[in-house]
């Protein structure tokens, strides 16, 4: 019952603003990265990615304004401010990510979507996570499209 009220609930806005997927760069090693900035490259790109599929895909239809960066919070004039914490990738490929939906107005959470991990299958680490968070935005279109 729950999810069918914050999904009523989110169906009120109409703008969405959300931040790129915070991916940490000092987890290159993990996931055998020689350098730091050869993972911060796969981490530009990816968000670029996604931020282009939640406009074109998952959010069509609506005002989305993006992050510049990972520090960018700044979600005035929009209706809705989406943000994305506990963000890795593991060993196994695996996306562990947690949405929130704030109201910018008044810096209330309104709902999450609580941390969960996103598996994708036959890829290399940037297409994987490419395919992860495309899982992560047709539960955002899920959450932010209305119910037919």
């Amino acid at each position: 019952m729950k999810r069918f009220v914050v999904a009523a609930v989110l169906l009120l806005f109409c703008v969405a603003g959300p931040t790129s997927v915070d991916l940490s760069p000092d987890e290159y090693r993990l996931l055998d990265y020689d350098a730091k900035a050869d993972w911060a490259k796969v981490i530009d790109n990816v968000n670029a990615y996604f931020q282009e599929e939640l406009k074109s895909e998952y959010l069509a239809g609506r005002t989305v304004t993006v992050a510049k960066n990972r520090e960018d919070e700044n979600a005035a004039g929009n209706d809705l401010y989406i943000k994305f914490t506990n963000v890795s990738e593991d060993k196994g490929y695996r996306l562990h990510i947690a949405v929130h939906f704030i109201d910018p107005k008044t810096s209330n959470e309104l709902a999450v979507i609580p941390e969960d991990r996103y598996g994708a299958h036959v890829c290399g680490l940037e297409g994987c996570i490419e395919k992860e968070l495309g899982k992560v935005g047709e539960l955002l279109h899920k959450q932010v499209s209305p119910k037919k």
